[in-house]
């Protein structure tokens, strides 16, 4: 693989924020979830020892967390943030439900630089990232297909074992079964697929055994 991925576990929810990287050390971040100042210097610190250029911030999707980070990446590095269209509705949510859950510190995100639509294109440095819409979990939830590197960085769609939860606002079952079955499984089987939560793991496993095929 060309490409370095690196995960953190950040916040409440033990999200998984990703920078990934390529040989010429052109990085992007991918759901920043830091919120305590620790969290935030433990991700420049990598960065920073990586010798990494920031050049982009996307969000698979803008629920809480995983856009605590955004304001700080966007301050620290002054990168083009990237979100589906869909989901600006979510993002501006966030401001009005960060106390109930115990951010009371949450950092305002910056409205998005450029808005993805499903089959785009993102190039940057070596990495080309295929954009597809995988609504369910909220209507503009995307996943980052690195289709020759055979990695999907798919937000909270697929969990190892499990799925995204449909009970939040813009939330729907079927949608996300779409999703999963329409997009996610027509995968190759050795993909692997980064979670938004827990361990990574393949299209395979997930057609194979994933709770999803219980509903």
């Amino acid at each position: 693989m060309s490409l370095k991925i690196k995960s953190f576990e950040f916040n409440a929810f033990q999200e998984n924020t990703f920078v990934v990287s390529d040989t010429e050390r052109n990085a992007i971040v991918i759901d920043p979830g830091c919120y305590s100042r620790e969290e935030e210097q433990e991700l420049a610190a990598y960065i920073k020892h990586e010798e990494l250029n920031i050049v982009a911030l996307l969000n698979t999707h803008a629920h809480i967390d995983h856009v605590l980070g955004n304001a700080f990446i966007k301050e620290n590095y002054g990168v083009d943030y990237y979100l589906h269209q869909e989901d600006i509705t979510t993002l501006n949510a966030v401001q009005q439900y960060a106390s109930l859950y115990g951010f009371e510190g949450y950092r305002l995100s910056p409205e998005p630089d450029f808005l993805m639509e499903d089959q785009s294109e993102l190039v940057f440095g070596s990495m080309r990232i295929k954009v597809l819409h995988t609504p369910g979990h909220c209507p503009g939830h995307v996943v980052f297909y690195f289709e020759s590197e055979g990695i999907v960085i798919n937000g909270d769609v697929l969990f190892n074992g499990s799925f995204g939860r449909t009970d939040l606002p813009g939330g729907n079952l079927e949608t996300l079964k779409s999703s999963i079955f329409k997009t996610m499984f027509t995968m190759p089987d050795n993909t692997l697929v980064y979670c938004g939560h827990g361990p990574s793991t393949t299209i395979k496993k997930e057609r194979l055994s994933n709770y999803i095929h219980q509903f």
